[in-house]
């Protein structure tokens, strides 16, 4: 499945840090697994997933038989230490997205390009600087609240724009639903509200996706705050200020993540292990990076279903409630014509009971029909007929 994911913003709100991040990080990953393919403006950076190389050492183990069922689980290896086994995790592409600014929607700053270029991407991440700094020239407001707000009306007008446009051939619509989507949208939209906040039936949503709205997208709010603020005691008070602020005050479905481009720029040109240290030191698990990715999977309903064997250990993208044979698919479309069953072990059972072989002795793999519905850390292996 392919995720990407457009960075917005005003200029100079820390989009640029960001993306470059991203682009260090990319090429720590392509160094590792030389598999993807790379545009100039497209980051392609890997899902954070520590269950991968525990199942490739595993995987390593079984293969060279250095271990009886039943003994303690392999050891969690040296981080600077691989498998000789592949590992291939899933992506998301990051797509630099920039120079939106008041007056997009009308061509301002090359708006049409920019606008055409987010109605490509699965989910937004828009940006918003949450600090001040006499050296930074930005566009707008000192207000984070204002900024985005700018942004978003962009989007509402270059949709109501694709909606006049589909009310001149509304006579040419052949069922009531898809004119009642269009007067609600117009309404909603009108009103100010992005039209993933406008209440739709079912039906009005299927006719609705051929539109390609730009704010029906999913989006993630990315708070850039100062170094200054990036404790995880900052990090909790900066979220729930501005979050209640972008809410005004009402119960919401947006996501937000804490970032601190400038730290993450830093942590790109160190190593894993000198990350890992300042990361410590800073009190957090993981890097903003890894918790825009994670919440990006999250805010797209996605899970990953995992595949262990000696050519390779992988992580596959699908949506929550993917069923067996759609997810058989992921790998080959041929999976799909030719299932028969689904051998499917739990992540935790595969560790303790120290891979495929262990966990069928001991009962806990299973055979699963087309219908199974995956959950996310499932390891599989598919049954295909000829």
């Amino acid at each position: 499945m392919n995720i990407s994911c457009g960075i917005v913003g005003l200029p100079n709100v820390g989009k640029s840090t960001l993306f470059n991040a991203l682009l260090k990080k990319q090429q720590a990953y392509v160094a590792n697994y030389p598999f993807a393919t790379i545009e100039p403006n497209v980051g392609v950076v890997p899902v954070p997933d520590s269950r991968l190389e525990r199942l490739a050492q595993i995987v390593d183990s079984e293969i060279n038989n250095t271990y009886n069922v039943g003994s303690p689980p392999v050891k969690q290896a040296n981080s600077s230490l691989r498998s000789s086994v592949p590992i291939k995790p899933a992506v998301v592409n990051f797509v630099d997205i920039a120079g939106l600014v008041k007056g997009a929607s009308e061509g301002a700053g090359l708006g049409n390009k920019f606008l055409s270029h987010i109605r490509e991407v699965s989910i937004i991440a828009h940006v918003v600087r949450v600090f001040a700094d006499e050296n930074i020239i930005k566009e707008g407001s000192v207000d984070p609240k204002s900024d985005y707000e700018t942004i978003n009306t962009e989007l509402i007008l270059a949709d109501l724009q694709t909606i006049q446009q589909a009310q001149s051939k509304v006579k040419r619509f052949s069922k009531q639903t898809e004119k009642d989507a269009i007067d609600k949208l117009f309404k909603g939209l009108n009103e100010g509200k992005p039209a993933r906040e406008i209440i739709l039936a079912d039906e009005e949503k299927e006719f609705t996706k051929k539109l390609f709205l730009l704010s029906a997208k999913p989006e993630l709010i990315v708070m850039n705050v100062s170094e200054e603020d990036y404790s995880p005691e900052d990090i909790d008070k900066v979220l729930v200020s501005l979050s209640s602020r972008l809410d005004n005050g009402t119960k919401s479905t947006k996501s937000y993540v804490v970032i601190c481009a400038k730290i993450e720029s830093e942590l790109s040109e160190l190593s894993e292990q000198e990350q890992k240290e300042y990361l410590n030191q800073l009190g957090l698990k993981e890097s903003g990076l890894e918790r825009l990715i994670q919440k990006a999977y999250k805010t797209l309903g996605l899970i990953s279903f995992l595949t262990a064997g000696e050519k390779e250990v992988r992580a596959w993208t699908i949506r929550r409630g993917t069923t067996a044979l759609m997810a058989s698919g992921t790998i080959h479309t041929d999976f799909m014509k030719n299932f028969i069953k689904a051998e499917v072990v739990s992540y935790n059972d595969f560790v303790n009971l120290n891979g495929w072989k262990g966990a069928r002795e001991k009962g806990k793999s299973r055979l699963e029909g087309r219908d199974y519905i995956m959950q996310d850390g499932d390891v599989v292996e598919f049954k295909i007929g000829a």
